[in-house]
């Protein structure tokens, strides 16, 4: 995601500027976790060491072992372009996919399991995780935490750069949740949510919306947490949008895991447009509104029930208050990032990737209907395995034409 040396891209006045005052286009930088099912249970296995074991020859510190032993993480490089992020995403999932096959397991991109494990799941044996086991133990014992998100960092910034991006960024986090959804399914059944993962994660200390924090407040906050047991570390911040303690990045840690990594893409694209957008509004002397945490919640669970496409189609606006159409916050949400997508070269490619997502469904909308369709959960495992590994060649897909940020030029 980058490195600790590197230097923020903001001027002294917090603005997105090179030496000659022309506009900066950030970067962006993916985590992706996946678990590891078995071929013929479906269900997660603790093959990660063997998998781990095989790709990281290849991938180095590109891939990485997860809390537990039935899930594996890849990492990008900090990336320009947005076709360059999704090769490189394809490149990455073929090679963990393939050293999962060579493992007798499966590549699945899930925000939960589908198929329940029969058994307990190991936690991997490093001494943090072994930490976090015995401070956290039943909310670790009973796997229900074993789900799988989708990370995405843009930089490099500043610390405090990251705090401004994150304060502005709350009331736009829910509709980066409902796009994500791929994890209706919990304990082998219909949860009842698009985001089941969102439910579980919420288990764990600070999991929620970051509160409006400038530098000092942050650095208090976060030595706060740590030294009341809270949390075991600053790693432990799991606020939906974070300035990551060993990159120079912000992090945006609301999605859950996609198959289509298109949807991981778009993800990318817009976070990147509106963060360009906001910063310089920031910069321009706009405050972050200020939003009644009761609120921001009940539209951060919202999201998570509906996401884009479901059942009543009805959002929350956490500004307001009002209930609002999903698509309709999604339309607010392209809106306002239009002038950081022009700027970045992504704005058409934005279009076409977000057509694509609403008109075939989102995760957990093909799951359920994969499920209805067959009812047999090892045919949804099958099928989202078969998506999370299937990305078109470069060239081809809508990616392959329209702007700059998307045809690598």
């Amino acid at each position: 995601m980058g490195s600790e040396g590197a230097t923020s891209l903001t001027d002294e006045s917090g603005r997105l500027t090179s030496a000659t005052g022309r506009p900066v286009i950030p970067t962006v930088g993916v985590e992706e976790e996946f678990f590891l099912v078995d071929r013929r249970t479906r269900a997660p296995v603790p093959r990660g060491p063997q998998v781990l074991a095989q790709a990281a020859p290849l991938l180095g510190e590109q891939v990485q072992a997860e809390l537990y032993r039935c899930m594996i993480e890849i990492c990008t490089r900090p990336r320009l372009s947005c076709a360059d992020l999704l090769a490189e995403l394809a490149g990455l999932r073929a090679t963990v996919a393939e050293a999962a096959r060579d493992a007798d397991c499966l590549l699945l991109a899930s925000g939960t399991p589908v198929v329940p494990s029969s058994s307990r799941l190991p936690v991997t044996s490093t001494p943090r995780y072994r930490r976090m086991q015995a401070r956290y133990r039943l909310t670790v014992d009973d796997g229900m935490s074993a789900t799988c998100g989708c990370h995405v960092h843009l930089g490099p910034l500043g610390r405090s750069q990251a705090l401004v991006l994150a304060n502005h960024l709350r009331p736009w986090l829910p509709v980066f949740q409902a796009l994500a959804v791929n994890s209706p399914l919990g304990a082998g059944t219909e949860s009842g949510f698009a985001s089941w993962r969102a439910v579980q994660q919420a288990r764990w200390p600070t999991v929620g919306p970051p509160p409006l924090l400038d530098t000092d407040r942050y650095e208090a906050t976060a030595d706060a947490l740590v030294t009341s047991g809270t949390l075991l570390d600053r790693r432990m911040i799991y606020w939906f949008a974070r300035p990551s303690e060993h990159v120079p990045t912000l992090e945006i840690r609301i999605a859950d895991v996609n198959a289509d990594v298109h949807c991981t893409v778009l993800l990318a694209a817009l976070v990147r447009g509106l963060c360009m957008t906001l910063l310089t509004e920031a910069q321009d002397g706009r405050p972050p509104p200020g939003l009644p945490p009761g609120r921001l919640r009940a539209a951060h669970r919202r999201a998570a029930l509906v996401g884009p496409t479901g059942p009543t189609g009805v959002g929350l606006d956490p500004v307001t208050g009002v209930e609002v159409p999903m698509r309709d916050l999604i339309g607010r949400l392209l809106a306002r990032a239009e002038p950081g997508l022009t700027t970045a070269g992504d704005l058409g490619a934005a279009h076409r990737l977000l057509d694509r997502h609403l008109a075939l469904g989102s995760g957990a909308d093909r799951q359920r209907a994969r499920y209805r369709s067959s009812g047999r959960l090892r045919d949804v495992v099958d099928h989202t395995s078969d998506i999370t590994t299937n990305v078109p060649p470069r060239g081809r897909g809508p990616l392959s034409v329209g702007s700059p940020g998307f045809d690598g030029s």
